[in-house]
């Protein structure tokens, strides 16, 4: 990919973080509602080497606690589902990002949890997604090697559920918002121009600033420090995240390979080729700084390995192929993501505070967004339960289920 040398003087709206939320928006005004103006991505690292969009498990699910992030991730999946078609180029196909539909499959042992997954799935079912709810008894007939004893409900999303490729989708949202003449640029945002509370222009760390209309800030764990550059108090910050390859001395038969199972401990696992992709929730989960990438070691041996044993013999003899740490844009005050615009700083709208759902929300608050900046109101999905109005009225949309 070839760069421009310098930035441009001027830009109708200005994007901030080029990961996947960002190449979403960027794709959806240019190449899908034909956004007839200038749009820039500002993206620090194209490589993306400590990006929260590559360094993902790649899950999509519509086993969420709340409408929004469910529709969300029903358009999610139609995405994926329609990418070659999508995000074809000058007659070239789109990529397949091979979207396996294996389900995620979640499990409660306590009554608390029970009665969370059975308040979730009237939720589910009223927001059309296709989950199942299954006792003990099921989950062994489906799933044979999995210890059921201690488990008093499942919850198994047969359709629109699964994992896909994390970077080929970037790739393909970026890709056709550059052929529809979107401009991503490799530099870094550090500060904003602000002139009778709008933002005017985007400050960048080669010296260089781009005035701009609208500015979209999507980005990611950084976007907290990116909101105070306007003089927003914005709880989002980076929270780490480590996850372990593993393969098994004696792996569940093909046919019994569990889809995404998340334990009751909180540890996930789902197949990743022939082997096996791996994680938990860190029992102290404090925000971290923005380049600490040290994996915990820790936290195979001691959280993730003990409880998948415990749930198969299957998981008793494994061995560790390799892990790394990524970053959550974690939203403190209610892990919910927060978007739209700020009614203090109207021509700044956000995109961020996903908690760990970020990417496969990605093209539905794109879509969004993009309706917001083009037309000052959304005319698909309403994302309004997202704004900044609960924050500001602390009136918190808690996401319960954040893996």
């Amino acid at each position: 990919m070839t760069q421009p040398a310098s930035p441009p003087e001027s830009s109708d709206i200005v994007v901030v973080g080029g990961g996947v939320i960002g190449a979403a928006i960027a794709c959806w005004l240019k190449a899908f509602l034909g956004f007839p103006g200038s749009v820039t991505v500002i993206e620090r690292d194209p490589s993306y080497a400590h990006a929260s969009t590559a360094l993902s498990a790649a899950g999509l699910r519509q086993q969420f606690s709340t409408p929004v992030s469910i529709a969300l991730s029903r358009f999610g999946a139609e995405v994926l589902r329609a990418a070659p078609t999508l995000f074809a180029v000058d007659g070239e196909p789109g990529p397949d990002l091979t979207f396996r539909e294996d389900g995620y499959l979640m499990l409660a042992a306590a009554p608390s949890q029970e009665a969370a997954l059975r308040a979730n799935h009237a939720v589910q079912a009223a927001a059309g997604a296709e989950v199942e709810l299954l006792g003990p008894a099921e989950i062994a007939a489906r799933w044979p090697h999995l210890r059921t004893d201690d488990l008093a409900l499942g919850a198994f999303g047969a359709r629109g559920e699964g994992w896909f490729d994390n970077m080929g989708f970037l790739t393909a949202l970026s890709r056709r918002a550059r052929a529809a003449g979107a401009r991503f640029l490799t530099d870094e945002a550090v500060d904003f121009e602000m002139a009778a509370g709008r933002v005017a222009a985007v400050r960048l760390a080669s010296g260089g600033r781009i005035a701009c209309g609208a500015a979209a800030l999507a980005a990611g764990p950084r976007s907290g420090a990116a909101a105070a550059w306007a003089g927003i108090a914005l709880p989002v910050g980076p929270r780490k995240r480590t996850l372990f390859v593993f393969d098994c001395a004696a792996p569940p038969a093909p046919e019994t390979r569990p889809p995404l199972m998340i334990d009751p401990s909180g540890v996930f696992c789902r197949p990743e080729g022939r082997y096996f992709l791996a994680g938990a929730p860190p029992p102290e989960d404090p925000e971290v700084a923005l380049d600490d990438f040290a994996p915990r070691h820790a936290e195979f041996e001691e959280i993730v390995w003990p409880a998948l044993a415990a749930r198969s013999e299957a998981f008793e003899a494994i061995r560790l192929q390799r892990f790394w740490a990524g970053h959550y844009e974690w939203n403190a005050f209610d892990r919910n993501g927060v978007v739209g615009p700020h009614p203090a700083v109207a021509n700044l709208v956000f995109a961020t505070g996903f908690s760990g759902h970020g990417l496969q929300h990605a093209a539905g608050v794109g879509r969004g967004v993009a309706e917001w900046l083009l037309h000052g109101a959304y005319r698909s999905l309403d994302l309004s339960p997202l704004g900044w109005a609960r924050l500001l009225e602390n009136r918190p949309l808690i996401e319960t289920e954040i893996i």
